[in-house]
């Protein structure tokens, strides 16, 4: 079946116009939901850290338990660095808390009378 070409130029040219309003810009961020983007972002970095560590643990118990029970298991040659533990999350001073990041922001902003 064949399609008509002004059927296809209409689809076509509705698709080019809602393309448009999707590549707006968006108003820039307030500094609380700024703060609070920082915040989060440090903490999936620590959460990644902790979860490769937990990985690092898993793999040397299989490890562990693999050369112990395999009585022809190759011997391990090659020295791997130990787990490093992450600690417990502090956030950073960089992203500052989004309680504390409110009271400056409204110092800041003018009041109306």
């Amino acid at each position: 079946m064949k399609e008509n070409p002004m059927r296809i130029a209409l689809v076509l040219t509705a698709l080019l116009l809602g393309m448009g309003s999707a590549v707006a810009k968006l108003p820039p961020q307030s500094p609380e939901a700024a703060a609070t983007a920082a915040a989060a972002k440090d903490k999936a970095a620590w959460g990644e850290k902790v979860a490769a560590y937990k990985l690092c643990q898993a793999q040397d118990r299989v490890a562990k338990q693999y050369h112990k029970t395999k009585e022809g298991a190759p011997k391990q040659t090659v020295e791997t660095p130990a787990c490093a533990d992450p600690g417990p999350y502090v956030p950073s001073a960089a992203a500052p808390a989004p309680e504390a990041a409110a009271p400056a922001a409204q110092a800041a902003a003018p009041t109306k009378k």
